[in-house]
């Protein structure tokens, strides 16, 4: 059985130590994921010529499977790689961690992203999709999701797969596949920019596809249309459950609003946060642990908000198998995988 069937862009992660000057001197917007060329990207690693940078296997649903897998959830990652030495490295991680590999090959680079990550730990990625921005219809292995779906699994996919049309037609395909079939869901709206560029294709998946959402309170301004960016996290995480089953709303150090017939406030701890890049991937992980548990929208929003805590203590976006073996034996108690 296969409790999440996942969508994503399998990148290799480029992590780079950076000030807020460099971010100024590059032109780079703090904290965004920025869609760039190759060439803008060689430009940005001569910039950090003589530093060395972190090889980290990554991209965001992915990052979300392999917390699953090591929480004992039976996952599923499809995506599109290159047929070269990164490609490699991926198929061996997927497999060291005893997910399902769904990935297919390509002629061309797999995808990549320089991530800078600045004293605050904040993370401002720059990203070149490579062969992930190709993954199509045909790429589906759609009597997989089906049985999935069956079971009462999940589909989970984030908003960073809408920017090319054969990514966005493979998930409109997922959709239906897994909805026809009784399956749920679950979408992360992954990044302000996204959510800036497709506004409106987002809404319409929410209104109409999705079961369960998570967003940022960012993300969660520009989605209901309020510029000014003064959104209280009560009133938008309820706005938003009036189009899901469930939403839930991450306001950063305050922790987490979630909501589905009533509003729950998850209050965060106080930790030192070293490296953000992983809060959102790992927030997700949690969630979706404690549905797949059977969970209530509460619980997993307590589960999703501990691994999101736990991972910005740390450099990396994500934990290793043995550690996450070690983390799910201090998750909440109601957590029983």
């Amino acid at each position: 059985m296969v409790s999440v069937f996942g969508i994503g862009n399998p990148l290799i992660d480029l992590v780079f130590r950076a000030s807020d000057q460099d971010l100024s001197a590059l032109g780079l917007d703090k904290g965004i994921m920025h869609l760039v060329s190759q060439s803008r990207q060689e430009e940005i690693l001569r910039y950090f010529t003589g530093s060395l940078p972190e090889y980290r296997p990554g991209g965001s649903a992915p990052n979300t499977l392999v917390a699953l897998a090591g929480l004992g959830v039976s996952a599923v990652v499809a995506g599109k790689i290159g047929n070269d030495s990164f490609g490699e490295i991926y198929q061996q991680q997927v497999a060291s961690c005893g997910i399902t590999s769904r990935l297919v090959e390509g002629v061309g680079p797999t995808g990549s992203s320089i991530i800078l990550v600045t004293p605050d730990g904040e993370r401002t990625m720059n990203t070149h999709l490579g062969m992930c921005q190709s993954f199509s219809v045909a790429d589906l292995d759609e009597a997989l999701l089906k049985r999935s779906a069956l079971d009462g699994g999940y589909l989970y996919f984030t908003g960073y797969m809408w920017d090319t049309e054969s990514q966005k037609a493979a998930i409109r395909r997922a959709i239906e596949i897994s909805r026809d079939a009784g399956g749920k869901v679950v979408f992360d709206l992954a990044d302000p920019f996204a959510v800036e560029r497709y506004r409106e294709d987002f809404l319409n998946l929410l209104e109409h596809h999705v079961d369960v959402v998570f967003a940022n309170r960012r993300e969660a301004e520009i989605l209901l249309g309020n510029a000014a960016g003064k959104g209280d996290p009560r009133e938008m995480v309820q706005s938003i459950a009036q189009m899901v089953s469930v939403a839930a709303l991450k306001v950063g150090k305050e922790g987490s609003f979630v909501a589905d017939s009533q509003i729950r406030k998850i209050d965060a701890r106080v930790v030192k946060a070293l490296d953000t890049t992983g809060a959102g991937d790992m927030y997700a992980a949690g969630f979706l642990a404690g549905l797949v548990a059977g969970a209530d929208p509460g619980q997993c929003g307590e589960i999703a908000g501990y691994l999101a805590e736990e991972v910005i203590q740390r450099v990396g976006a994500q934990f290793g198998i043995d550690e996450m073996r070690t983390l799910r034996s201090s998750l909440p108690g109601f957590l029983s995988l």
